[in-house]
């Protein structure tokens, strides 16, 4: 039941918004093992002048750059699925997006069972039942 949280210096079009949340959602499925019904994507498009890097914009630098988090019930993955899943993100988003700046970032971010749900229900309520 991931949500990621996607910020990318990229033109906001429907076949980029197809191509970010397939690639994620393909990624989030088969390495993390989540399933499609429960994750859900949100994607905000940067201007790359507005995206600093070093003090200097992406527009400048002549780069683009991603930063997206992931949240998933904490002990759901291991160390090695979420390296796995961080170089493939980046990989990813270097093919989709070309010249992607080494400061782009992924945060896969494990939050407590207790305090993280869906549908009025925590993880840890669901694990119970």
């Amino acid at each position: 039941m991931p949500i990621l949280n996607v910020k990318v210096s990229a033109k906001k079009s429907p076949e980029m918004t197809r191509s970010i949340s397939g690639l994620l959602m393909d990624l989030t499925k088969s390495i993390l093992k989540k399933g499609p019904e429960v994750t859900s994507i949100v994607i905000d498009y940067v201007d790359p002048e507005d995206w600093i890097i070093g003090g200097k914009s992406l527009s400048e630098l002549g780069k683009n750059s991603v930063y997206f988090d992931i949240k998933i019930t904490d002990e759901t993955n291991t160390k090695a699925e979420k390296i796995e899943y961080i170089h493939a993100a980046y990989d990813g988003f270097r093919k989709l997006l070309g010249d992607l700046h080494e400061v782009s970032y992924v945060y896969v971010q494990d939050v407590r069972a207790t305090a993280y749900g869906y549908g009025g229900k925590t993880q840890e309520y669901r694990y119970h039942l």
